[in-house]
């Protein structure tokens, strides 16, 4: 078997402010580092645009329209503080949808072990009727939900190491009982959620909160420790993963200190507990990673593991 690289050049037509730090550049990084040799093998895939069906499993009409309505004809168009959209935004939007649900389709189909899906905006702060944090729909939420009620599975696992708090999947997943929610992130940091004691309606929500400054060592225990008991014990049919790499040392965002290494070593450690529950079932979907060369370097190690395990 092999892993998918799922992406679309309408990546680059989100296009937000001068200065932004989710900006195009982030797409062209990694699509620079994946276009060496070395990852040749991959089984490359153009996302497609989504059916608003897609979208509409986790958010109501009413957001879905008003999110249409506000893409300007030109200029920019601030929805919040951090959440621009431009004229492109709505093909950039409904392409990650697109691309997280092509993901789920491969992986679920046997057409691939796992599959990378290298879009952008990232999702992982919208919620359900509310964009936040440079998100717009809820990628991750919105392809277990495809994996759910489209494919018929029973357990589907996100979990999301981001350093900031996945508080758009966790809302949208907060009452759904067939999916768990795992997420390790900085505390205190934007968006200020993430705490223990935020469980969801079924008890579906495990929250990891790390404080500044750590490290490796930590972000590993807290995996080894609480993460990875949960997830086995859940035993999922697919992990999706909100793949964010703004813990890296050198992201200016946040205050963790990983590296690639890092990023590899739980790429790995979710494929193997992968391998045990699902078949190897496991679909990545981008979120942060503001520092350019670190997100390209973070990404390599990624997708490099992600092909070793497939």
């Amino acid at each position: 078997m092999t892993t998918a690289l799922i992406s679309h050049p309408d990546c680059t037509t989100h296009v937000t402010p001068d200065g932004h730090p989710e900006r195009v550049a982030r797409i062209e990084s990694v699509t620079a580092a994946l276009a060496d040799p070395e990852f040749d093998a991959l089984q490359r895939h153009e996302a497609p645009m989504a059916d608003e069906s897609e979208v509409l499993r986790c958010h109501p009409p009413e957001y879905v329209e008003r999110i249409r309505k506000a893409v300007p004809v030109a200029g920019s168009y601030q929805l919040d503080a951090d959440t621009h959209l431009s004229p492109g935004s709505w093909r950039t939007v409904m392409r990650g949808v697109g691309g997280s649900c092509r993901a789920v389709d491969l992986v679920l189909e046997g057409a691939v072990t796992n599959a990378f899906v290298a879009m952008r905006p990232p999702g992982h702060h919208a919620e359900t009727s509310t964009p936040m944090g440079f998100c717009l729909f809820g990628n991750a939420a919105i392809a277990a939900k495809r994996a759910l009620d489209h494919h018929g599975l029973e357990r589907v696992a996100v979990v999301d190491f981001d350093v900031h708090h996945g508080n758009g999947t966790q809302d949208l997943l907060w009452n759904e009982g067939r999916a768990l929610f795992i997420s390790s992130h900085q505390m205190p940091l934007f968006p200020g959620s993430g705490a223990p004691g935020e469980r969801g309606a079924h008890n579906n929500i495990l929250n990891l909160p790390l404080p500044p400054g750590s490290g490796g060592d930590a972000f590993r225990e807290a995996w080894e420790t609480s993460a990875f008991p949960r997830l086995r014990e859940f035993a999922p049919q697919l992990i999706i993963v909100s793949a964010g790499f703004d813990a890296h040392r050198d992201d200016p965002l946040a205050n963790l200190a990983l590296v690639e290494e890092d990023f590899a070593w739980i790429t790995g450690a979710l494929c193997d507990i992968a391998a045990e529950s699902c078949g190897g079932r496991l679909v990545s979907v981008l979120e942060g990673g503001y520092d350019l060369e670190a997100l390209a370097a973070s990404v390599r190690a990624h997708v490099l593991m992600l092909m070793d395990k497939s």
